[in-house]
């Protein structure tokens, strides 16, 4: 029996192309979800843009028949949009309610005899639907398992003998080893756990030490293997994106702060630093706010400012405060400090780019920002999927996570998950225990 997927609005904003998902089955679109993409289609913000992308493929369906009848799609599926007629009475269920009309309908579709799974992003939408004993899900196309996520890094025992080789030789192979591009193996002893070395894998399997490059950046010392195994991703010009994941005071925007000014204000190697992050969950602008563009980025850059001026407080120049030296950087163009809304469109050549808080984007928007990326630029994504401030997305689901599990075959790719909070005794407490 083929199914029915009634789809809820956050799902075709979140995935424009998301109607081509469901192979042969029938997609159905409630009314009140069309009109509910109409109240987004002037919206500057990626839900805008996503709902215009899903009007006109509804407009192209339309020109082979009539959508309320049900059209056929290229995968075999048929399209169809739904109006209630008459809706089913249920008790406690607002019916004025937009989340209620939709549900209305998977359920006037379920007694009518069709096998109907009702699918949203939203937790409590899928709480009702299911109270009301329909089968529902979340969608799933664009999701990994964040508990079974790459690390970047694995463990393994070797005899002394061959941890003895490696250290004189510089180099080891594993021809039985199975890793990724760029991946890190953390070197036991198996006489003496206490003994461990970080070797990096290289082309045709091999396993070499890390650079001294990774043993420090603008004047900071690694605390941890991870930190070190970052700084080498970081500092290779032969890996165009790196993504570092990890929970609060591992480290994750300073290393990447660090390595971008050692690399643009001492190397030279790149014309700037562009830092971003997401401005508000769901992309919204940052109009609201009084003052000019700059007043109302420091709002939401002060982590970024807070970074920085760790990192430039030397303690030497007391005529110059650390607030004037990055607003000097600012002003010769050296870092740039820019909303995440203002980057779609661009094409950025030759910079250093961090996205920091990227797990509160969606699949689509770290696609539509990696893609901006010109010749001789790097980026570096950073965020802590287990902190995310977008409703529509969970671990399992934000770009973050799909970006690291998609990418970690690439050799363009390097990616480290950082265990370690390094912020604070106290800290490091409040991420393992609160």
């Amino acid at each position: 029996m083929k199914k029915t997927f009634v789809l809820d609005t956050n799902v075709l904003l979140h995935n424009s192309s998301c109607i081509e998902a469901f192979a042969d089955n029938t997609v159905v679109i409630p009314m009140a979800v069309i009109e509910e993409l109409d109240k987004f289609k002037g919206n500057n913000d990626e839900l805008g843009r996503n709902a215009r992308q899903v009007i006109r493929s509804l407009d192209r369906l339309r020109k082979q028949g009539r959508l309320g009848e049900g059209v056929s799609m290229a995968n075999g599926g048929v399209l169809r949009i739904f109006i209630e007629h008459p809706a089913p009475t249920i008790a406690d269920l607002d019916a004025t309610v937009t989340d209620n009309k939709i549900i209305r309908v998977a359920l006037q579709l379920k007694q009518g005899g069709e096998r109907v799974i009702f699918v949203s992003k939203d937790i409590n939408a899928r709480i009702k639907s299911d109270a009301l004993g329909i089968e529902t899900m979340d969608f799933e196309k664009q999701k990994v398992n964040f508990d079974e996520l790459f690390t970047g890094f694995r463990l393994a025992r070797l005899p002394r003998e061959q941890l003895d080789a490696f250290e004189r030789a510089g180099r080891l192979a594993l021809p039985g080893l199975e890793t990724a591009p760029n991946e890190f193996i953390v070197l036991t002893d198996e006489q003496n756990p206490q003994r461990a070395l970080v070797a990096r894998v290289r082309p045709g399997n091999v396993l070499a030490p890390l650079s001294p490059r990774a043993n420090g950046a603008w004047n900071i010392k690694p605390r941890s293997k991870e930190q070190r195994m970052a700084l080498e991703l970081l500092f290779d010009e032969k890996i165009s994106l790196v993504t570092l994941v990890g929970q609060a005071g591992t480290g994750k925007t300073l290393l990447a702060l660090a390595a971008g000014l050692d690399l643009t204000v001492k190397a030279k190697r790149y014309d700037k630093m562009l830092v971003s992050r997401p401005i508000m969950p769901l992309g919204k602008d940052i109009g609201f706010l009084p003052g000019d563009k700059e007043s109302k980025l420091m709002n939401w850059m002060q982590p970024i400012f807070d970074n920085l001026a760790f990192l430039l407080r030397d303690g030497s120049d007391v005529k110059h405060p650390v607030r004037e030296k990055i607003e000097r950087l600012q002003r010769e163009h050296v870092v740039e400090l820019e909303a995440l809304t203002y980057i779609r469109g661009r094409s950025i050549p030759r910079q250093y780019v961090i996205i920091d808080e990227a797990q509160n984007l969606t699949p689509h928007e770290i696609k539509t920002i990696v893609s901006r990326s010109g010749d001789g630029t790097k980026m570096v994504l950073t965020g802590d999927p287990s902190q995310i401030d977008n409703p529509y997305l969970d671990s399992n689901s934000n770009g973050l996570s799909y970006a690291v599990e998609r990418l970690k075959d690439s050799p363009l790719h390097g990616h480290v998950t950082l265990m370690q909070s390094e912020r604070s005794t106290l800290a490091a407490l409040a991420a393992d225990r609160l």
